[in-house]
C-alpha cells in the first residue's frame, strides 16, 4: 500500500539520549510505524513549525507525540495545535494520539482533560480493551502492558467518543472517535531505555522524588511491554485496515 504519505506533529524537544540513539522522537515513531513506500514528514509544533492549510490534504494520517507541557495549558503553539486538530476533524484525516497527543484529542473535541488524582504514572501498566469488532480483527488479548510516563490524563471523554482501554490507575487509557482519531495514554513507540533515561531527567528536575524514581525502575525489571501489539494496533488504525 505504497505512496501514503504521514506527518508526526512533535510536540517536545528531543533529549539528548534520544537524539543518539535514535535520532529523535520522529525516529522513534518511524521506527514504530513506517512501512515501505511511504512517506513521513516532521513539523516540529511546539517550536511553531506547523504543516500549511494547503498542504494538510496531501497527507493521510497523522502521529501527534508526547510532551513535556500540559495539554491543558494556553500556550501559543497549544491553541494553534487546537485548531488544527479540529480542521483535521472536519476533513476526516487519521489521527493517532499518544500521551500528550491523546489529552490534546480529548480537549480538541470537548473533553475534559486535567491532572491525575492519583498523581504520576509511571512504569509497564497493564490495560485492559473493550470487547470490539476493531480489536478481534487485530485477534489481539483481552489485555496488554505498555508503558506509560504521565500525570495528566483525560478525565472526561469528548461527546460521541468511546472509551477502548483502561487500566486500575486511568479510567480512559484509550479512546476511538468516528473511524478517524484515536487516543493512547501509554506510550507504544517507547523502549524501556527510554524511560529509564525519562526518569533520571525527571529526577534530575525534581519532578519527582527519588524513593519513586527507584521504586518505577525496579518495576521495569523482568517485565516487559506488549510493544509489537501495540504497532500493529497502531498500524492498522493509521493505516486503515482495522
Amino acid at each position: 500500500m505504497g505512496g501514503q504519505k504521514f506527518a508526526v506533529l512533535l510536540c517536545a524537544e528531543d533529549s539528548d539520549y534520544v537524539k543518539k540513539m535514535y535520532l529523535g522522537y520522529f525516529g522513534v515513531f518511524v521506527r514504530m510505524l513506517e512501512e515501505e513506500g511511504e512517506i513521513w514528514d516532521k513539523f516540529r509544533v511546539s517550536n511553531g513549525e506547523f504543516p500549511e492549510d494547503e498542504k494538510i490534504g496531501e497527507y493521510d494520517g497523522f502521529v501527534i507525540t508526547g510532551s513535556g507541557n500540559d495539554a491543558h495549558g494556553n500556550d501559543l503553539w497549544i491553541c494553534k495545535l487546537l485548531n488544527l486538530l479540529k480542521k483535521l476533524d472536519g476533513m476526516k484525516k487519521k489521527v493517532l494520539g499518544i500521551c500528550f497527543g491523546h489529552q490534546i484529542l480529548g480537549r480538541a473535541l470537548g473533553g475534559n482533560i486535567g491532572r491525575a488524582s492519583s498523581g504520576w504514572d509511571i512504569g509497564i501498566t497493564n490495560v485492559y480493551l473493550q470487547s470490539s469488532a476493531t480489536f478481534r480483527s487485530l485477534k489481539l488479548p483481552a489485555s496488554l502492558s505498555i508503558i506509560e510516563c504521565h500525570r495528566d490524563e483525560v478525565l472526561e471523554l469528548p461527546p460521541n467518543a468511546e472509551v477502548m482501554a483502561w487500566s486500575n490507575k486511568t479510567g480512559i487509557e484509550m479512546f476511538r472517535y468516528g473511524d478517524h482519531i484515536m487516543g493512547i495514554q501509554g506510550h507504544p513507540e517507547y523502549t524501556k531505555d527510554i524511560l529509564l533515561n525519562l526518569i533520571n531527567r525527571l529526577l534530575n528536575r525534581d519532578l519527582i522524588q527519588e524513593s519513586f524514581a527507584e521504586e518505577a525502575k525496579s518495576k521495569l525489571e523482568g517485565n516487559e511491554p506488549h510493544k509489537e501489539a501495540w504497532k500493529k494496533l497502531c498500524i492498522g488504525f493509521l493505516k486503515g485496515r482495522m
